[in-house]
């Protein structure tokens, strides 16, 4: 019998009220479904210094890195609503990927992302949902050899897009979503 796929999920948004949080929480309940453990977490519980090399040098690992690093080494799957700013993706979540990758005297390079897979979506306001940004998202993790699985979703209008319960209006793109969370977990889990 295969083991449940592992995947964490999260938002490159630390706003309180993020489209994108909520975007991936209906991703997550799709990985769920298709029998993945899933562990939704919300970036702005781990604040960290943006990275420095100075910083790591005189201070080591912020002791959020230390433990996002944790819990990404407990997955083996990601899950990403990234919200777009400017065309790229939230200064926030870069710094996550940039804390997290960083090599330790006890950790080799990468250890905590490379060989995971990952699926990618995001929602804005605008009419392209957040797509330039997954471009730039896929890139960075593909070349920290991040199995990015090839579907992606980007929702458009994000102001109209969700009720206030946080469900998606459009019946049609609420599957997409749930089936983006549903194939990370069928992927991960035959590639374990």
């Amino acid at each position: 019998m295969t083991e449940p796929a592992k995947i964490l999920a999260f938002a490159g948004s630390a706003r309180k009220a993020s489209w994108n949080k909520q975007l991936v929480a209906l991703a997550a309940d799709g990985a769920r479904a298709a029998g993945a453990e899933v562990t939704l977490i919300d970036l702005a519980d781990f604040p960290m210094p943006l990275y420095d090399g100075d910083l790591e040098a005189d201070a080591g690992l912020p002791e959020n890195a230390v433990k996002l690093r944790a819990l990404f080494g407990a997955h083996d799957g990601l899950l990403i609503a990234s919200p777009e700013y400017n065309s790229s993706i939230s200064p926030l979540l870069k710094n996550v990927i940039d804390w997290v990758s960083r090599p330790t005297a006890e950790d080799g390079q990468l250890k905590y992302l490379a060989g995971k897979t990952a699926a990618l979506l995001a929602t804005s306001p605008g009419g392209l949902g957040g797509l330039r940004g997954l471009a730039h998202l896929r890139q960075i993790l593909s070349s920290i050899n991040v199995l990015v699985a090839p579907q992606q979703l980007a929702v458009a209008s994000a102001g109209s897009a969700f009720s206030d319960d946080g469900n998606l209006t459009d019946a049609g793109q609420l599957e997409a979503v749930r089936n983006i969370g549903a194939s990370l977990a069928r992927l991960t889990a035959a590639l374990n």
